[in-house]
């Protein structure tokens, strides 16, 4: 498991603003939290090699490009070995509709989110790209009605505000 970073108020402040909106310029995260441009840059270039800051992602609407139905697969691989998880989980990455794959504890193996056209679309996927594999014993399908972002992502123990 990696080990956490130690944060200071000042980076929690940055990881918060930059969380709710990663293209905001170092001058005005320096104003808001008070710190010198110069120090601000400093911060989050130290934040992004210590890993705590991964990236930055453009979010897309699913449904404006033309894939408004999505839902959550439960696959149960068997056997469930270890040559066969990294084939299969860079498979199921592969297909244009997967939004992200969790290997799991518990009676299913992963958890895929995807994002699909319409019913038939998501039937199709499901029988030509996850039934049809000889590795895959169960799929259990979960259609989702609708989903909220959450706060940002601080370390256990600083409260959100």
């Amino acid at each position: 498991m990696a080990e956490s970073v130690v944060l200071d108020p000042v980076d929690l402040h940055l990881l918060r603003l930059l969380q709710n909106d990663a293209r905001t310029t170092y001058r005005d995260l320096a104003a808001q939290v008070g710190v010198a441009p110069s120090t601000c840059l400093d911060r989050v270039t130290r934040l992004r090699r210590s890993g705590v800051i991964l990236g930055h992602q453009l979010r897309l609407d699913p449904a404006k490009l033309g894939r408004g139905l999505q839902a959550l697969l439960s696959v149960q691989v068997r056997p469930h070995r270890r040559e066969l998880v990294g084939p299969f989980v860079e498979r199921i990455r592969a297909l244009p509709e997967a939004r992200s794959v969790f290997h799991l504890t518990g009676p299913d193996d992963y958890l895929v989110h995807v994002a699909v056209a319409d019913p038939a679309d998501l039937q199709r996927l499901v029988l030509d790209e996850f039934t049809a594999r000889r590795e895959v014993a169960r799929v259990e399908t979960r259609l989702i009605f609708q989903q909220w972002e959450c706060g940002p992502l601080l370390p256990p123990g600083h409260a959100q505000s």
